[in-house]
């Protein structure tokens, strides 16, 4: 069998797991939206998620337009200027310039994104009001649906990412192409997480600051302006901006891999294979493999009416690790059918061991069922700096684990199967992003349906069952943060390698003066590009604070919910939506022309320097931010709970002051920073020529 055929065998697949996503999008839309209250708020929210992301994407579609231009003058060599590749390609297309099918193939990568994140914000949305009224018959029933509502985004991620990718490559059958495919889903990934995750969580902080702290209401409580515009910003910078960073992920370790295989960069030789025409086909069929294994994991996921938190965890792992093992075991049997050597199948076993370590690593890390996030929570007794402090030796301290995961993996994949090896074990990690991303939805899902119980009235027992989902969803969000900070690492990795094959250098010597210059002018990016997102969240949180603070004081009887008096929701949602549109163009600028830049004025292996430095550096910058937020999140949620005080005790208030710092953290900054150090590594191979 041709490897185009298997190719096009994998991409059925696809189509297979966009069946799923509709199968589950037609299960959660078949549930109760709940009373008129409930479905009052619930199109608030949606009518400012829409808003905000037809803001966002038509500033994206600028860039977007712009930079195919760009791709389509500049990009003039033909098949990342190296021989073996041109034997690949038997198309009439040979002989035009790869430019333009290099812009053409970045268009459809951000359309293929941007598709997918509309077809989850408008399921998460909708998903949020149905988990609500579910929640009236127990948690068993909230977390069905809430977490078929994530199915949707995690299976569209893989059918689109998948089938758009396989089209591509049976298009052009040319990796530089492929490469633009890539460069696409990353622009869209960049803007959609920076973005999203500045509106987050300067709604929330500000929501937070004057709510809780100033005003002394609950969380959510519908008399606070800036509630809608935090539920608005759990979906578009939790749901929309991960599945956008997952989606780059997953394009971007199979276009490494079979790149890699096109240069002839394995160390395996396939017997009865042409040359790499089988290790082309591989990722794409482990691709496959996982989209089965993903959607078996998702319909075991089920849970009894009323359960405890660790049986909620337990339910999610048994979905997961099912998924990871049915993608492995069906892996072993392609590489067995293909002929291939069963070092492939070890380095996909540890591609899957790396991944479940960063995710076991994390939960315990972030999750107060254990004692790193109790122990953040009883500091609350020694005031606000005590929590901030135990915070940050947390996730300092969790960087640990996932370092050893990744440098052990990476050094076992290249003794299985060299550099090949490496950027498999990515895709074997990636495989299952389906329900992975699932899971991780599912918490910004759980979170709106935790303000919509408050916001309309609900009662307290309704709250405490999604308040229990909320803190499973943090967990779940942290670990999906910590998987995709990881992969992003392996993802890099192999696109340098990519890169420095295109570009045709031997050896990246740290004793070349230009070499190490670019490696500590990319240990600093990550810093940078950090600082630039916290300083946009702290200035719009900022214009959010005195708008609240504005409307408490100006609108008569909102602080004392005398009947009929509402807040201007709309104008909070409409400040934050400006602010994080404005913000979010200097992070991205840095990323995008940084590169360019480097490669430009101090030339090709400068640019690789710059990848070792901001691969190295932002993978453990990424994780210490995601996770100290994540366990400062939950340690507020735990005193929530009754422990250390309580609700509304001066522990309370000190729990607060860590979480509102963490917010940044672990949802603008952190993982923003995988998508750098991804996007820089595309920009090196797409341009890197350039720069020979």
């Amino acid at each position: 069998m041709l490897s185009t055929d298997l190719v096009a065998l994998a991409a059925l697949a696809g189509v297979l797991a966009l069946v799923g996503a509709a199968a589950a999008g037609r299960d959660v839309m078949r549930e109760d939206e709940g009373n008129a209250r409930v479905r009052e708020i619930g199109l608030l929210i949606r009518r400012g998620a829409e808003a905000f992301l037809r803001r966002e994407y038509r500033l994206l579609a600028w860039f977007v337009a712009s930079m195919a231009v760009v791709l389509a003058v500049t990009i003039d060599y033909n098949a990342l200027g190296n021989p073996a590749i041109a034997a690949l390609r038997d198309r009439p297309t040979d002989a035009l310039p790869v430019g333009p099918w290099t812009a053409l193939a970045y268009i459809l990568g951000a359309i293929g994104s941007g598709t997918a994140g509309l077809v989850g914000l408008s399921t998460a949305v909708r998903g949020s009001t149905r988990t609500t009224h579910a929640a009236v018959a127990g948690i068993g029933q909230a977390l069905r649906v809430a977490f078929r509502t994530g199915a949707v985004m995690g299976l569209t991620v893989a059918g689109v990412g998948l089938l758009g990718l396989a089209l591509v490559w049976l298009a052009f059958r040319d990796p530089s192409i492929a490469a633009g495919f890539a460069f696409g889903a990353s622009s869209v990934a960049l803007f959609a997480r920076v973005g999203g995750g500045i509106f987050t969580k300067a709604a929330d902080i500000a929501a937070d600051t004057v709510g809780k702290v100033e005003a002394g209401i609950p969380e959510d409580d519908p008399r606070n302006p800036a509630t809608i515009a935090d539920n608005v910003g759990d979906i578009v910078g939790d749901v929309v901006g991960m599945g956008a960073d997952l989606f780059e992920s997953y394009v971007g370790a199979m276009i490494a891999t079979l790149t890699l295989a096109a240069l002839g960069i394995f160390v395996l030789d396939p017997p009865g294979a042409d040359r790499g025409a089988m290790l082309i086909a591989l990722p794409f069929l482990v691709a496959g493999c996982g989209i089965l294994g993903s959607l078996v994991g998702v319909g075991i996921v089920r849970v009894g009416p009323e359960a405890s938190m660790s049986g909620l965890l337990r339910v999610f792992r048994v979905g997961i690790y099912a998924s990871a093992g049915i993608m492995l075991a069906v892996s072993a049997a392609v590489v067995a059918l293909l002929g291939l050597p069963t070092a492939f199948f070890w380095v996909l076993v540890v591609g899957v061991a790396v991944g479940q370590t960063i995710g076991a690593a994390t939960e315990f890390f972030t999750s107060y069922a254990y004692r790193p996030t109790r122990w953040i929570a009883a500091q609350a007794r020694s005031g606000g700096a005590s929590v901030v402090i135990a915070g940050v030796a947390i996730g300092l301290l969790s960087t640990v684990v996932p370092t050893l995961a990744v440098v052990a993996g990476i050094v076992m994949a290249n003794e299985l199967a060299g550099l090949y090896g490496i950027a498999l074990a990515a895709v074997g990690m990636l495989a299952t992003v389906g329900i992975t991303l699932a899971t991780d939805a599912f918490g910004s899902v759980a979170d709106n349906a935790g303000g919509l119980v408050e916001q309309a009235g609900l009662g307290p027992e309704m709250r405490q069952r999604t308040d229990a989902l909320d803190a499973l969803g943090n967990t779940t969000a942290a670990t999906g943060k910590g998987f995709a900070i990881g992969s992003a690492v392996l993802t890099a990795l192999a696109l340098m390698v990519v890169y420095v094959e295109v570009a045709g250098i031997d050896a990246l010597d740290l004793t070349d003066p230009r070499v190490l210059g670019g490696s500590i002018l990319g240990a600093m990016l990550p810093f940078l590009f950090a600082a630039l997102a916290m300083e946009a969240v702290g200035r719009v949180a900022g214009m959010m604070i005195e708008e609240v603070r504005r409307q408490f004081r100006e609108i008569p009887g909102l602080r004392e919910a005398s009947p009929g008096v509402q807040p201007d929701a709309a104008r909070a949602v409409d400040i934050a939506t400006r602010g994080a549109l404005r913000s979010m163009v200097a992070p991205a600028l840095v990323a995008v022309l940084a590169p360019i830049g480097v490669g430009a004025v101090l030339g090709a292996e400068a640019l690789g320097g710059l990848l070792v430095g901001a691969i190295a550096s932002g993978f453990v910058l990424a994780t210490f931010m995601a996770n100290a937020g994540g366990a400062w999140d939950n340690a507020k949620k735990y005193i929530e709970l009754g422990h250390f005080g309580g609700p509304g005790s001066k522990e309370h208030a000190a729990a607060i002051v860590g979480d509102v710092v963490g917010d940044p953290f672990k949802d603008t900054a952190g993982p923003s920073i995988n998508i750098l150090l991804k996007i820089m590594a595309i920009v090196a191979v797409v341009f890197g020529p350039l720069f020979v």
